[in-house]
């Protein structure tokens, strides 16, 4: 998998883990699915990823 699909692919699970938390645990966790949100927001308006770079220096296979 490249870098771009990783990402998304960790951004998936963690709306649908914290979606899951909210309902069954604690109310809060919906602020960490609007934080994974507002950061899927801004590095699609910026192209810039911090989750993306990271993955790049830990070996994942860039793509475009």
């Amino acid at each position: 998998m490249t870098s771009w699909q990783v990402v998304r692919f960790v951004a998936g699970i963690f709306v649908l883990m914290s979606l899951a938390l909210g309902i069954w645990v604690n109310p809060n966790w919906f602020w960490f699915t609007a934080f994974v949100g507002a950061n899927l927001l801004q590095s699609g308006l910026t192209r810039w990823c911090l989750m993306e770079k990271i993955l790049l220096k830990l070996g994942v296979q860039p793509g475009c």
